[in-house]
């Protein structure tokens, strides 16, 4: 018997955006800016930070491995019961315990393919059958994904809005594909951009959606900018909660991340600047994209995908960029060879980063 299984070691690492001190080191450059990884540009919820900063001196203690405070601060927030909530280090730590929870030796997977990498990352190490769907017009093809549910299918992954596209389903076309999905099936919806996304009228809100077979995940690393942290949660029936919880990593996610997220949901002036500010960035970036004929695809996210003309050209701009100071993401290693995820900046970010395209394209 091997030690390593064959589907781990083929596994591909789940890759980053670069941080700013690889760049740093690698070209010697001081003046950075980081739109690769869609963090809250404003930093951190300064409600948040007070609270991190009044904790530390507790941080020799274990944290609630129930998150009692935070998971009872969301219920009342969503309005369900405490039972209904589960928390994780991240929305990636909520799925990957259910993975080990839920899935048996012969249960398989669908989803889209290249859509979110760190999902795609737990499905292949979970040694599963994964039906990776492709997309359609940079979207979730939901007719496509229900034709290949069969007696196996036990968990079904949605990114709404999806990463890296920023395009999201309907309200509509998930009631159409709900219709389809056996009860015994699991599915996940990852809405970890739903604070930006929630102002489209079509936009099906999964808390509106308590079926007893779907879950929904959710995230204190965009939009309250806790990225750093590790924070994240999510709501379903409350025997699905009851076994998570069983199987979950004993006092995840950390003391320092509960308090802060707490605090977060309070912060209703941070988040109101912070989706103000990134409306205001989205619409300059498409203006000056026009400008420069560069194509995009319509986001509903805290960021946009610049489509170029080859896998070439795109990894070309991607390292002109690099060494002007400015970090975005080619998607490469998601499967877009020819596009480049740009994070929405503050003001003066998306301005040197339009600056630099002028004189590159």
């Amino acid at each position: 018997m091997p030690l390593v299984p064959s589907y781990i070691k083929t596994l591909a690492n789940y890759i980053p955006g670069k941080p700013i001190e690889d760049v740093q080191r690698e070209l010697g450059l001081k003046n950075i800016i980081k739109l690769a990884s869609n963090e809250n540009s404003m930093g951190p919820s300064p409600l948040a930070l007070e609270a991190i900063q009044k904790s530390m001196k507790l941080t020799h203690r274990y944290p609630d491995s129930s998150g009692y405070n935070l998971r009872k601060k969301l219920s009342e927030n969503y309005n369900v019961k405490l039972d209904n909530v589960v928390l994780g280090a991240g929305s990636e730590g909520i799925m990957s315990t259910i993975m080990r929870t839920f899935l048996l030796q012969d249960d398989e997977i669908i989803t889209a393919k290249n859509s979110f990498i760190g999902f795609r990352v737990l499905a292949n190490a979970s040694g599963r059958k994964v039906h990776w769907v492709p997309m359609k017009n940079y979207r979730y093809d939901l007719k496509a994904m229900s034709e290949k549910i069969n007696e196996y299918t036990k968990i079904i992954y949605i990114a709404n809005p999806d990463n890296p596209m920023g395009t999201y389903i309907t309200r509509e076309e998930f009631d159409d594909f709900y219709k389809i999905v056996p009860e015994r099936v699991l599915i996940i919806l990852d809405e970890a951009y739903f604070e930006y996304a929630q102002k489209e009228k079509n936009f099906p809100d999964s808390m509106k959606y308590r079926y007893d077979n779907i879950i929904t995940l959710r995230t204190f690393s965009k939009v309250y900018g806790l990225a750093g942290v590790r924070i994240g949660y999510g709501f379903a029936h409350e025997s699905l909660i009851r076994n998570l919880m069983k199987v979950k990593v004993p006092f995840e996610p950390s003391f320092l991340a509960q308090v802060s997220g707490f605090s977060a949901l309070e912060d209703k002036l941070f988040i109101d600047k912070s989706l103000k500010l990134n409306g205001e960035g989205m619409n300059y970036l498409y203006e000056n994209f026009s400008k420069l004929n560069v194509r995009v695809v319509p986001s509903v996210a805290n960021f946009v995908t610049t489509v170029w003309n080859s896998p070439k050209q795109a990894k070309s701009i991607f390292e002109k960029l690099l060494k002007k100071g400015i970090i975005v993401r080619h998607l490469n290693s998601f499967g877009w060879t020819d596009c480049l995820r740009v994070s929405i900046g503050l003001k003066e970010e998306n301005k040197r980063l339009i600056e630099c395209l002028k004189s590159i394209v």
